[in-house]
């Protein structure tokens, strides 16, 4: 059987902040806000959007989070998704895991319709069998449902894929589907937050994403 790779985007395959960034502080000023330019979101990304403006919005008193979420997308939508850059080295880790075999799909927090977006745009889509990220109506907002999906709509086998992430939300998502969690040092999460979600390995450089997956997906992990 075909093994599977389902991959995180931002922190994982892009640094998506200055694009975050600027949306978020796009949302605030519709708002009626003055928000501080130098705003420090890299440790609140990843978790589904709601979540994100939520926190945002906490130091203004604003439980507004319908309305910041909708300025979001909308200025996303229009620029603030181009402000992604891939981290050194993830295109030629994406093309190696291909070669080798490795079917890949994106399973992503993000809207489904901006993650498409942003692989087309970097030339990354070509890589990936299937995209899935968040819909409208949020069924999908959450990891544990979304790469549920990703595997029931693929036959996928679970003890046969493997996902791969920057922050817990990964690595607890796969793990309530029956997957292993591979989690990468290199994005938003921390070494601690990945061990105590139980990361079944980590990858310090996207120079070893290819070797490190394709050896957990072959059983032939080292173990601890």
């Amino acid at each position: 059987m075909t093994c599977s790779v389902l991959l995180d985007l931002d922190g994982t395959l892009i640094d998506s902040s200055p694009g975050i960034l600027a949306s978020c502080l796009a949302a605030l000023r519709a708002l009626g806000h003055e928000p501080d330019e130098t705003l420090d979101i890299r440790r609140t990304i990843g978790p589904p959007l709601e979540d994100l403006m939520q926190i945002v919005l906490q130091s203004y008193g604003d439980d507004r989070v319908g309305e910041a979420v909708a300025a979001y997308r909308q200025h996303y939508g229009e620029i603030g998704f181009l402000g992604s850059m891939p981290y050194p080295g993830i295109g030629k880790a994406l093309e190696e895991m291909k070669r080798t075999g490795l079917r890949l799909y994106l399973a992503t927090s993000k809207r489904e319709i901006f993650a498409s977006r942003i692989l087309d745009h970097l030339e990354f889509a070509a890589y990936f069998e299937g995209i899935h990220g968040s819909v409208p109506g949020g069924e999908l907002d959450h990891k544990p449902e979304l790469l549920a999906h990703v595997l029931s709509k693929h036959g996928l086998s679970p003890s046969r894929s493997l996902m791969v992430g920057d922050r817990r939300h990964d690595i607890s998502g796969a793990h309530a589907v029956g997957m292993r969690g591979l989690g990468v040092l290199w994005g938003y999460g921390t070494r601690d937050e990945l061990e105590t979600a139980g990361a079944d390995q980590l990858v310090d450089s996207p120079a070893d994403l290819a070797s490190a997956a394709l050896s957990m997906v072959d059983g032939k992990e080292a173990s601890g």
